[in-house]
């Protein structure tokens, strides 16, 4: 067999590998929660009033997006009209104004949970 065949096998039994150590470690301690006579809503403690996670992926996803073209346009404008070096300009700028609408997209997330 050929290493490049090797990777992607390794790969996906290395993942299938936590996967499941997880699932049945995590199945066999609520099972002996239940035998002891624990109650159920244990293993509901999550935060009930909590967004959803697909509005709360789709806002950051939308807000990076957002920041990445502000990015190019903000690079862009630096490059033609002030004259800063175009190595410098693109991606310097598109990752700061990728990490401040990631920063805006925590803090309207939590906005969403206090709702």
């Amino acid at each position: 067999m050929s290493g490049e065949i090797l990777i992607p096998i390794s790969m996906f039994l290395a993942i299938f590998g936590v996967v499941y150590l997880y699932l049945s470690t995590r199945n066999k301690e609520r099972l002996a929660l239940i035998e002891k006579g624990a109650d159920a809503t244990i293993f509901m403690k999550g935060r009930r009033n909590a967004a959803p996670i697909w509005k709360v992926l789709i806002l950051n996803l939308a807000l990076l997006l957002m920041g990445i073209g502000a990015g190019i346009f903000v690079a862009s404008i630096l490059y033609h009209n002030l004259g800063v070096a175009e190595e410098a300009a693109y991606p310097g700028t598109i990752f700061l104004t990728a990490g401040i609408a990631l920063f805006v997209g925590f803090n309207m997330t939590k906005n969403l949970d206090k709702e």
